[in-house]
């Protein structure tokens, strides 16, 4: 979705059609250097973005669904391998019932759109995983899921990770308990436990290292999200101030093109 201080632009004949130009000569440039393999967002500033349009809440996040849209072609159009999303929170079920309701009918609205169309994933041999405490959610949630994953679970080109409801320090328990239970059941000697171990058992195993972390909004924190993955040697975290509906594949252009500097200027070391 167009930040509304582009929105202007949208109003001339063919405009849509030169956009898509400059995102297919974008792409282009960034293919011509290296194309990081794991990207993650957490998709701060929905409600700020609908308070500062005289919006309801709904519609802020529906906003940032429009976005997620073309930031998700953009890294899959330039080959990257794995994007992980935080969804929705562990902590969020403590907002109103209401808004909680809403971010759950539209997570499964547009789930459902993967399972009815599937455009997207079809077209990038998207597999989708829902990691998270799935316990927690309600039926209607939990049937749509399982029927997105079984939809795409063939697909092997590309990975779409949607943390829901997650938390790092929920993923990291989890991991201890999975770890616990091995060696209870005779299948791990506790001996042999270690970090390789743990990462083993957690919600994103087998994922590409984390290249990149990027959080809209302004807010410099990572809200429990992937503090184990952000830790590692050579991950950059970007704290950005655009509000998430208005976060534009321009802005991941020059955060990947930032990314490749730093990247070049590590293994320089």
């Amino acid at each position: 979705m167009p930040s509304s201080r582009d929105s202007w632009i949208y109003s001339f004949p063919g405009s849509q059609y030169v956009q898509h130009l400059g995102k297919e000569a974008m792409a282009n440039i960034l293919k011509a250097g290296r194309v990081p393999r794991h990207i993650a967002f957490v998709m701060d500033g929905n409600r700020r973005y609908a308070k500062l349009h005289n919006q309801e809440t709904r519609e802020g996040h529906n906003a940032g669904f429009e976005s997620l849209s073309q930031i998700l072609e953009l890294c899959y159009n330039l080959g990257v391998e794995c994007v992980t999303i935080f969804a929705f929170s562990i902590e969020n079920f403590k907002r109103s019932p209401y808004e909680v309701n809403n971010l759950m009918e539209l997570t499964k609205a547009r789930l459902e759109q993967i399972c009815e169309r599937g455009d997207l994933a079809e077209q990038y041999g998207i597999r989708v995983k829902i990691l998270g405490d799935t316990k927690l959610l309600r039926p209607d949630v939990l049937e749509v899921i399982e029927r997105t994953t079984k939809i795409t679970e063939n697909n092997s080109k590309a990975v779409l990770n949607v943390c829901f409801p997650y938390t790092a320090r929920n993923d990291i328990a989890m991991a201890v308990q999975r770890t616990v239970s091995l060696a209870e059941r005779g299948k791990l000697d506790p001996n042999d436990i270690s970090e390789e171990t743990l990462e083993d058992n957690m919600y994103m195993a087998g994922t590409p290292k984390l290249d990149i972390l990027v959080r809209t909004s302004g807010v410099a924190r990572l809200s429990d999200f992937m503090l184990w993955q952000a830790h590692e040697s050579g991950t950059m975290i970007d704290f950005i101030p655009t509000l998430w509906p208005e976060f534009s594949p321009w802005d991941m252009f020059w955060i990947i093109i930032k990314w490749g500097y730093m990247y070049n200027q590590y293994h320089k070391q």
